[in-house]
């Protein structure tokens, strides 16, 4: 791994694991769970709620933590193996990858060191046609990465031709406007 990826992976995952320890730490000593606050003036709702399933509250058994916890360290490690192998230049990769590793961290934290669940404070919130789950920083961060890597893989898919090479950029030229009209 070169150098500026590295920078740039250590430094985003440091950042969303920081600040979602810090977060949690301080919604646990702060909200009690079940009873709502408002910050914002009501427009963003704090509710504490311990999450022992995976996102939007699905669960699977009584105690799924061993199950999510293997899950983690696997998608960890392909994080890691995806953030290493990215071309030097993808930038939006090695950002999208850091950021769902560093919520992964976060979550992964939470459910090693308890059986009470992921810690969750932000929400619910009403969109006005459904009620948004309550979240967290890791869950943020989970989400922009994803989003971002997801069009990472798209990028690099659409510049492939057929045979699965990738093909350069279609340079235009001013003249090329005149040429057609």
């Amino acid at each position: 791994m070169t150098i500026r990826k590295a920078v740039v992976t250590g430094g985003l995952v440091g950042t969303v694991l920081a600040l979602d320890l810090v977060t949690k730490s301080w919604a646990l000593r702060a909200l009690e769970p079940g009873r709502p606050e408002e910050l914002l003036g009501g427009l963003l709702p704090l509710t504490l709620a311990f999450n022992t399933g995976a996102a939007f509250g699905l669960t699977i058994g009584d105690d799924p933590r061993w199950v999510f916890v293997p899950i983690t360290v696997v998608a960890v490690v392909f994080l890691a193996a995806l953030i290493r192998s990215a071309d030097e230049g993808d930038h939006l990769r090695v950002v999208a990858a850091s950021l769902v590793l560093g919520g992964a961290l976060g979550n992964l934290y939470d459910r090693i060191r308890w059986d009470r669940g992921v810690v969750d404070f932000l929400g619910p919130i009403d969109l006005g046609f459904m009620l948004w789950p309550i979240f967290n920083v890791a869950d943020m961060a989970i989400t922009v990465g994803a989003i971002f890597l997801a069009i990472s893989f798209w990028r690099e898919e659409s510049g492939r031709s057929g045979d699965g090479s990738i093909e350069p950029a279609a340079q235009s030229h001013p003249s090329d406007a005149l040429d057609s009209q």
